[in-house]
């Protein structure tokens, strides 16, 4: 896969599919592998929490998630054909697990959600091998939960908590885990149990999946969205501006 570099960020360009079979191949090689998945929010995140930055910079596969950012790399001559929204992958991922035999672990949300993506995901997939699960709210004791990961047998680990703490939290933990494979998958988990719904796909595809989410939740995320969108813009502009810059500094030397 052919990685590139934005706003400071790695991003790696591939297909759904090219990173499905780049993920498994890794795992049957017992190679760890520590995913990530960027949007404009965590990209604009970065840029003020070090932490955050180190831990995405530290990733093996850096999937590039939201349609801002595809398009904002297109915008400044970067190629990117598609996105790999991590719901989406999450699930392939899920269907290559069980059709390989490798156990999964899950861990975020509320009990109750955890529980209930278990239960779907073992419906849905009736051959996958769910190792166990546990809620995301365990930050008074990390190193038992870590442990428990570890004993469960689980080759791929999957953490559904807000950013930038599972981001901190994969990249503390990621020698003692046990596993083979960790992908933080952020609301993943609440769009799986039915807790909220995802964007019809015409949304998605038009890159507004994010109103769709201020729609159900204005009061949560209408300024997260506003302000990171904003910031997103501007950086564009400037980078885009620079650009230019240099191609008629570039030709006039010519």
């Amino acid at each position: 896969m052919k990685r590139i570099e934005l706003f400071s960020c790695p991003m790696d360009i591939a297909t759904m599919n090219e990173t499905v079979d780049w993920i498994a191949a890794r795992i049957e090689r017992k190679q760890f592998t520590q995913h990530v998945v960027v949007n404009v929010a965590k990209l604009i995140y970065m840029q003020a929490d070090a932490e955050l930055a180190a831990s995405v910079r530290a990733c093996d596969i850096v999937n590039i998630d939201g349609m801002g950012v595809v398009w904002g790399a297109r915008l400044l001559g970067v190629p990117v054909s598609e996105r790999v929204a991590g719901v989406d992958l999450f699930d392939h991922l899920l269907r290559m697990a069980a059709q390989r035999s490798l156990p999964v672990f899950l861990l975020g949300a509320t009990d109750a959600v955890v529980a209930r993506v278990a239960a779907v995901v073992t419906t849905r997939y009736p051959a996958l091998q769910v190792a166990g699960h546990h809620h995301g709210y365990f930050w008074d004791d990390e190193e038992a939960v870590v442990e428990m990961i570890r004993r469960s047998g689980a080759r791929l680990l999957f953490v559904a908590i807000t950013s930038p703490k599972k981001e901190t939290f994969i990249n503390r933990w990621k020698d003692q885990l046990g596993v083979d494979f960790v992908m933080g998958v952020g609301g993943t988990f609440d769009v799986v149990a039915g807790k909220v719904r995802r964007a019809p796909r015409w949304m998605q595809r038009s890159g507004l999946e994010w109103a769709y989410r201020v729609m159900q939740e204005p009061r949560r995320m209408w300024k997260r969205y506003f302000v990171t969108n904003s910031r997103f813009a501007l950086m564009l502009i400037k980078a885009r501006i620079a650009l230019t810059l240099r191609g008629a500094a570039s030709g006039h030397g010519k």
